[in-house]
């Protein structure tokens, strides 16, 4: 495909997907096929010779549309609602067209910088405390994440990571290995499933604090389980707290639990994913009190903010430690390969 083709099929695909748009509560919202479904329907394996442009778009209406659960349809009411809009497809193709990889500042440096930045425009948004703002050279400041549940993964490491440094300052002679089996994490009950996986990741133990008749995290039930675990020789050091659960959206009591994360020097980690957006509302901007104490935050404006997945914002007090971790895994994977 030439440029002079690629004009002409891409316009072609604007109309094929705003008719999408347009035509979209007339499709059926969840697909009638069983799983398998696809595979008879197209070749075993790639086609020595190219179809054209008119057999693929036939192709993905009668083979591919039959499958597609369609989330931006007014019918859908599962999961949580996701966001598109037409500018942010158009930014997807400007993406798709610059193809900017954007691991470093050198790599790209206006792709750093606009990330910077409006990671400071979205978090003034929500009023969030200057000390996790990168503006005038701040300590703080947010990157963009694909998922929440890889921003509460990234919290978790860079917080075992942490304290894995701060123990072995205090008492050179502690192994990683010893310290890993003591260190425990805590989430509500209520929490994402995400949550557990990333203490099955981070290979630590977590444990669930019972919520209570709101479904929230409450201060004495928290301060009841790091009693008891310290008494046992464990080492609390991460904790999550939700506010607006993917059950039932209900908010964990920042304002109680956040001081003894503090007083107890435990990553305090908030996952916002799901009801995050709502707080740049005045009316709502009280739900969000308590993330003074928080070291870590993370909301999904692929939900709600009319941007296209994925786009999970995450905010941390000290960037410096996320930076530290993935030298740490870099030189990690290097060592491997060699």
């Amino acid at each position: 495909m030439n440029a002079s083709e690629f004009r002409r099929r891409g316009k072609e695909m604007v109309d094929y997907m705003a008719n999408y748009m347009e035509g979209i509560e007339g499709r059926q919202v969840y697909p009638d096929v069983e799983p398998g479904y696809l595979r008879p329907l197209i070749p075993a394996a790639a086609p020595q010779e190219p179809d054209t442009f008119e057999d693929i778009i036939n192709d993905v209406e009668k083979i591919i549309m039959p499958g597609v659960t369609h989330w931006h349809s007014p019918y859908f009411f599962a999961y949580f609602p996701t966001a598109s809009s037409y500018p942010a497809m158009l930014a997807d193709m400007l993406c798709g067209a610059i193809g900017c990889i954007g691991f470093s500042w050198a790599a790209s440096p206006a792709c750093t910088e606009l990330e910077t930045v409006m990671m400071d425009w979205l978090g003034k948004m929500l009023e969030l405390p200057k000390a996790f703002l990168n503006e005038k050279a701040g300590e703080g400041g947010g990157v963009i994440q694909g998922s929440a549940s890889e921003a509460t993964l990234v919290a978790l490491l860079a917080a075992r990571t942490k304290v894995i440094h701060r123990l072995q300052a205090a008492s050179p002679e502690l192994t990683q290995a010893a310290i890993m089996e003591k260190l425990v994490a805590y989430s509500s009950d209520q929490a994402h499933s995400s949550v557990e996986r990333a203490g099955l990741i981070g290979g630590v133990k977590l444990k669930a604090i019972p919520s209570d008749g709101n479904f929230a995290m409450r201060a004495s039930a928290l301060q009841e389980a790091l009693e008891r675990d310290k008494a046992a020789g464990l080492i609390p050091f991460f904790m999550v707290a939700t506010l607006g659960t993917t059950t039932c959206c209900s908010f964990d009591n920042l304002l109680e639990v956040g001081p003894i994360c503090n007083k107890e020097d435990i990553w305090l980690h908030v996952d916002a994913a799901y009801a995050g957006s709502a707080f740049i509302c005045p009316e709502f901007r009280h739900l969000l009190n308590g993330v003074e104490f928080a070291d870590s935050f993370n909301f999904n404006p692929h939900k709600w903010l009319l941007v296209n997945f994925d786009c999970s914002a995450m905010w941390s007090r000290q960037p410096v430690r996320m930076l530290r971790l993935k030298k740490t895994c870099l030189v990690s994977a290097v060592v491997r390969r060699s």
